[in-house]
């Protein structure tokens, strides 16, 4: 790419390196400013070398769907922490987190999104008076749903949740 660095990109080169940046992004490996940032940088290079720039330092997606190679007692603890919020709101996965996260940077990972799930299901029903107690019975599908992702090891982001814990 170096010798046809200063070739004009075309919309067909494009698509890849956005598709890097969504996966980077649901991946949680940058955040949201970084995100605009970039995508406005792949949307406006010129030359490959722009388009290089935006997206250099990003690995393509992981083949096979996604899937993360990892062991089996980790997708068993990795879905026992989506598990454990249902019971123990932020509690469970926040100890999991702590204690088996530091083994294994997947289950960190997914108790980490199951702590992030548990407190802004905890601040919207405090914000709300306890309206916001009835979230609590679709969170409950969507941690069984997170825990099945687990143990088929694939990454499991929750929608719309806020993300205090990185």
């Amino acid at each position: 790419m170096s010798t046809q660095g200063h070739l004009r990109v075309s919309d067909a080169e494009r698509e890849p390196a956005l598709g890097r940046l969504k996966d980077a992004f649901a991946e949680g490996r940058i955040d949201h400013d970084e995100f605009d940032m970039r995508t406005h940088l792949v949307l406006t290079a010129k030359t490959r070398d722009d388009l290089a720039s935006a997206t250099g330092d990003l690995a393509p997606a992981p083949a096979a769907g996604g899937a993360v190679a990892v062991q089996g007692d980790e997708r068993v603890v990795a879905a026992v922490a989506h598990g454990l919020g249902a019971l123990t709101l932020f509690v469970g996965p926040l100890v999991v987190m702590l204690t088996r996260g530091r083994r294994s940077e997947y289950v960190r990972r997914q108790a980490a999104e199951a702590v992030n799930l548990q407190l802004t299901l905890l601040v919207i029903t405090i914000v709300t008076f306890g309206v916001g107690g009835v979230l609590y019975s679709v969170a409950w599908i969507a941690s069984v749903v997170a825990a099945i992702y687990a143990l088929a090891g694939e990454p499991f982001r929750y929608p719309w949740i806020f993300r205090p814990v990185k």
